[in-house]
């Protein structure tokens, strides 16, 4: 396997396509990335903004411009000496009558020769679709439900609004039995006993018949007097394998598995062969072809057997070294990768993790603590925080996915006297339980039974059940635990068995991602910088040997893993976060600032029956996330920088409120609470306002340790064991916000300019550094290392370098070497004893007055060369920070040739 030196992620649709990445192409090789890293290609439902619902794994999606604009695109970059990686989705696909899998399927049910491929459940009565804005039956009541007649091709739907979903074709007997004359009795009769097989050539004789204009008129009538006679269409409308739902019931009577709480996405079942080889046709051939060398796979944890998934894909490439293969999964605390998983590595969320507790300060905790609970008015208890959210969530928002868990846990126990008096609700609860008590996204227990990691996982997590005494049939916790183990002697329980584990460790994923990413992270907001995918909110920093260990591990585990410091799902961007870890350095001034601000914005909240609004929780986090996304260059007398700000808070607080799901919600929505929180984001920022200036001047400092903590955290990701993944339009500060803010168009024009700037010899590194020129430079400069050695960041042991001084406090210092080969990279962290209370400069003067690198034996006596000033600096066995960060506040330093 050929590891890539470093990836851009693009984010194709929204206007973006395959003829502008193309003509990007020589930028991207300028940069110095390795390889291109693609959202999702193939086709999606019409409007769709990211891809994720895939409508047709045979079709490149059209509106981005096709096969032939793709292999434009990805001969460009073979052009340019630049690699492609696909973002592909194994796990889901768009439950939507584009999707021509999914239409067939509503169409014949259980007939259709696509029914095995999606995870339906067909021993209930009726696939559900939740799409109704209402009750059935008002929708019907109110004439909102109707036919529709398609004269091309012979087809009738029923439809709803835009939406229009396939009858059966036996049910169109119901429609042409009303007209007598000509061929329609016969036409009616051979319907009613019509098959997949047959139908195509019966709607063909349907749409000849109706190209006559008078003979369209009378179908059309008797198409109008079924939809007027609400007992008829009701009629029909059972007739199908399908039923229409009001789209709240969705959480609770789906009958197919779903991704994550979205009903519009439906799990496929990728694990069976014949799916397995038509989701991967295309795929499969775009590798064969080289246009691909490399994929990302989507929410791995969603498939029933990942790790048989990975080897079955690595077969069907079929290349002598193995593919270069990423999944998306979030490590929990302490959790590493299978190491039968034949795959390079995950996206990296891990790494954000790590480089949090860097920047973080331990000491600190207690006091951002107390300051939180002050400011809020309550104390708060995270990991009941977390037990509680994980129960909400699977109780109400998936309830459906319990109640399929409880009910095959009944049938199990119900075959077995010792086990059967055991209460469903007792095995729901348990269920519960469990689940809420796995620290982990999933096990992974399969046909081959349990590994010792999953063994430990469920024994732990029936502990914690035990010990948190809500279930008070203890032997419930005992039976889904033998479920989860497969721990039955005949082979028709473990099969059963198997079943529910399968269905459990695709449910334990969305219940952690739903609870902690989607509403906890809203919730708990001591400091948001830690509320990031795959982080620990609860752990306030870690030491600098914490952060040594996890690189040594990544290094044995994924060194082909990405690096990630943004991505299209992270909660903000990476230079917002880098920011934000400056008010865990001084959370008391921060807080003093809070208190202050609280008071001069008391007349923009409002009163209402259930409250405050904004509440002071969202209030505290309202400050923060303006301290990250405030543009380095906005003055706050700047009216309509100032007024783009606001827009941009503004949408981001109506989803944090939404999230959080405490005063409104996605589903139930409080217009008024809603209301007066974008009143006191726009009234916050109002021009008039004095708020803006005082809120700039106090957080001037913070902004400078941030830009601070941003190039560092850069030289380390670039550095460091893994592959740096640079997020599209990150090549200066990224203070964006969640999505959709943080995937607006990239300024590709602005971006050529600066890295042309860059790449001229000579001149102030840190010239008009608000611009994010320094972080371009820095990028350029790493980059263009790796790509001369990619041994030495892909295959070079990794070593933490002692400090002395002042670097002992506020320094990272670590070394790669591969033979001859070295690199040192020096990084500042905890840089607000740095700068002080003042906007200064980014290297402070004076700041590194004793600090020191220690050199061991082994690279002592070398010359070092600056990667972006170009300076060099010799060693008899210390480096002078004073020396090594007089030109630029981090350093990447490349070992010179022995003599």
């Amino acid at each position: 396997m050929t590891l890539p030196t470093a990836t851009y992620r693009l984010q194709f649709r929204n206007g973006f396509d395959f003829g502008k990445a193309a003509a990007l192409a020589p930028y991207f090789a300028r940069l110095g990335v390795s390889h291109v890293y693609a959202s999702p290609i193939f086709r999606a439902a019409p409007g769709s903004t990211h891809g994720y619902d895939v409508a047709d794994f045979g079709e490149i999606e059209p509106a981005i411009g096709g096969e032939q604009g793709f292999l434009a695109f990805a001969a460009a970059l073979r052009s340019a000496g630049i690699g492609l990686i696909l973002d592909f989705v194994p796990n889901h696909m768009g439950a939507s009558p584009f999707n021509p899998w999914w239409r067939d399927v509503l169409e014949w049910g259980q007939a259709s020769p696509f029914a095995g491929h999606f995870d339906i459940d067909w021993s209930a009565p009726k696939l559900i679709v939740p799409v109704l804005g209402e009750a059935y039956g008002r929708a019907l009541a109110d004439g909102k439900l109707g036919l529709d007649l398609d004269e091309a091709d012979g087809g009738v739907s029923f439809s709803y609004g835009d939406l229009r979903l396939p009858i059966a074709p036996p049910s169109y007997a119901r429609i042409l039995g009303r007209l007598e004359e000509e061929s329609f009795p016969e036409l009616a009769r051979r319907f009613a006993i019509a098959d997949p097989d047959t139908a195509p050539e019966l709607k063909a004789e349907l749409a000849r018949l109706v190209s006559d204009r008078a003979v369209a008129e009378r179908v059309r009538h008797a198409i109008d007097a079924v939809v007027a006679d609400h007992a008829a269409l009701h009629d029909l409308h059972e007739d199908q394998f399908w039923r229409l739902t009001f789209w709240r019931a969705a959480r609770e009577t789906l009958t197919y598995r779903r991704f994550f709480e979205i009903a519009d996405l439906v799990g496929i079942k990728v694990e069976r062969p014949k799916v397995f080889e038509d989701v991967h046709a295309l795929l499969l051939r775009l590798v064969a072809e080289g246009a691909v060398d490399g994929i990302r796979l989507d929410h791995i944890d969603g498939l029933a057997d990942p790790k048989t998934y990975l080897v079955r894909l690595q077969g069907a490439i079929g290349s002598e070294a193995p593919f270069y293969l990423l999944v998306e999964k979030i490590l929990g605390p302490g959790e590493t990768l299978r190491d039968d998983w034949p795959i390079a590595g995950t996206t990296g969320y891990e790494f954000i993790t790590a480089l949090a507790g860097l920047f973080m300060d331990p000491a600190r905790a207690a006091e951002a603590t107390a300051a939180y609970e002050r400011f809020i008015g309550s104390a708060v208890d995270y990991e009941a925080m977390v037990l509680d959210t994980k129960r909400r969530i699977l109780s109400r928002n998936l309830a459906g996915e319990l109640e399929f868990l409880k009910q095959l846990g009944c049938t199990l126990s119900a075959g077995d006297p010792m086990t059967r008096d055991i209460g469903a609700d007792s095995l729901r609860r348990a269920v519960m339980e469990i689940a809420a008590a796995l620290p982990v996204y999933r096990t992974y227990v399969n046909v081959e039974g349990p590994a010792a990691e999953d063994l430990a996982l469920i024994e732990n997590a029936m502990a914690a059940a035990r010990t948190g005494r809500e279930v008070e049939d203890e032997s419930a916790i005992d039976f889904v635990g033998r479920m989860l183990r497969l721990d039955f002697a005949d082979p028709a329980s473990q099969a059963t068995a198997l079943e529910f584990a399968t269905r459990f460790q695709q449910t334990t994923g969305p219940v952690m991602a739903k609870a902690l990413e989607d509403t906890l992270f809203y919730r708990f907001n001591r400091l948001v910088a830690l509320n990031e995918v795959g982080g620990e909110p609860d752990r306030f920093g870690a030491s600098r040997e914490d952060f040594h260990q996890a690189m040594r591990t990544r290094l044995g585990d994924q060194p082909g893993g990405l690096s990630a410091t943004a991505t299209h799902d992270t909660k903000r961007g990476e230079d917002a976060r880098a920011r934000l870890y400056v008010l865990g350095e001084v959370p008391g001034r921060w807080a003093a600032a809070a208190e202050r601000w609280r008071v001069v914005n008391s007349g923009l909240r409002t009163e209402l029956d259930d409250g405050t609004a904004p509440e002071p929780a969202m209030e505290w986090l309202f400050y923060q996330a303006l301290a990250g996304a405030w543009p380095a260059d906005l003055d706050p007398r700047d009216r309509d920088g100032l007024a783009a700000l606001a827009e941009r808070l503004d949408a981001y607080m109506t989803k944090v409120v939404r999230e959080a799901k405490l005063r409104t919600s996605w589903t139930t929505p409080s217009p008024t609470y809603e209301d007066a929180v974008s009143r006191f984001v726009k009234g916050a920022l109002a021009p008039d306002h004095w708020f803006a200036a005082d809120f700039a001047a106090t957080c001037a400092p913070i902004w400078t340790a941030g830009a601070l903590n941003g190039l560092s955290q850069l030289a380390i990701k670039l550095c460091a064991p893994g592959v740096p993944d640079i997020y599209q339009g990150t090549e200066t500060w990224d203070l964006s916000l969640v999505d959709p803010d943080n995937r607006r168009p990239v300024a590709y024009d602005a971006l050529q300019a600066l890295l042309t700037a860059a790449e001229a010899p000579g001149g102030d590194p840190l010239a008009d550094w608000r611009s994010g020129a320094p972080k371009l430079r820095l990028m350029r400069s790493g980059l263009a290392l790796r790509r001369e050695r990619p041994d030495l960041f892909g295959k070079g042991e990794y070593f933490p370098l002692d400090l002395a001084g002042r670097a002992e406090g506020h320094a990272l210092a670590f070394a790669r070497r591969h033979g001859e080969d070295a690199v040192i990279v020096v990084a500042s962290r905890l840089a607000t004893a740095l700068v002080g209370s003042a906007d200064l400069p980014l290297v402070p003067p004076g700041a590194w007055s004793d600090a020191a690198v220690v050199l061991p034996a082994a690279l002592a006596g070398r010359t070092w060369r600056d990667a972006v000033t170009g300076a060099e600096h010799g060693s008899a066995g210390t480096l002078a920070l004073r020396e090594v960060l007089a030109r630029f506040p981090a350093a990447i330093l490349v070992a010179q040739p022995l003599s």
